[in-house]
């Protein structure tokens, strides 16, 4: 019996592996580890293969931040968190963080590495401002609270966005690391949180 067939893939699938690839090599080994040579060898491909779809090391980093954002955005539309206008604060809140936590489950690479990158990037403002924009949207934290009917609803997106991103960083990296993901007492610790942000 013959072999099976190798499946190629296409360039764009292969640009994909390759950047997914890179988030797992910085979210094991630290940004260091990120070489060409690296991602050649994860993903068992022939010498020359990365550097031939990413050029440098900084359009690696570009395609990253594109593949965080463009993740992010998907899973907002997915989770269908635009609120209509009667609905609770506790409401939103418990689906906020029934989102948060899944991205806890799901993403928890994509939260080292934009981490890490972000930390690493200051010198870079470009590509550090995409990388920071990259999770949440204050946009649409900014219709939400224009909804709930806050005075300043451009105020209360900020400090909400400040808010999140620090309860993701105490959740993967910080005081609240050791509460697993995927659990109620997670989804619970999380909507609470968020809830006090959520009335005006």
């Amino acid at each position: 019996m013959p072999p099976p067939a190798k499946v190629m893939m296409s360039t764009t699938d292969r640009r994909t592996a390759l950047v997914d690839a890179a988030i797992d090599v910085i979210a094991t080994q630290g940004i260091r580890a990120l070489t060409h040579r690296a991602l050649d060898t994860a993903l068992e491909l022939p010498g020359g293969s990365a550097s031939y779809y990413f050029r440098t090391k900084r359009a690696l980093i570009e395609a990253i931040a594109d593949r965080i954002t463009t993740r992010s955005r998907d899973d907002f539309t997915a989770a269908e968190l635009t609120p209509p206008a009667a609905i609770e604060p506790e409401a939103i809140a418990q689906a906020i963080a029934n989102w948060l936590d899944r991205l806890l489950v799901d993403r928890r690479n994509h939260l080292l590495v934009r981490h890490a990158l972000i930390i690493d990037l200051r010198a870079d403002p470009e590509l550090h401002r995409r990388l920071a924009h990259s999770l949440f949207s204050t946009e649409r934290a900014r219709a939400l609270f224009h909804t709930l009917g806050f005075p300043d609803p451009d105020a209360a997106a900020a400090d909400f966005v400040a808010v999140l991103e620090g309860a993701v960083f105490d959740r993967f990296a910080g005081a609240r690391a050791h509460v697993p993901a995927g659990t109620r007492d997670s989804v619970n610790q999380l909507a609470a949180m968020l809830s006090r942000q959520l009335n005006p």
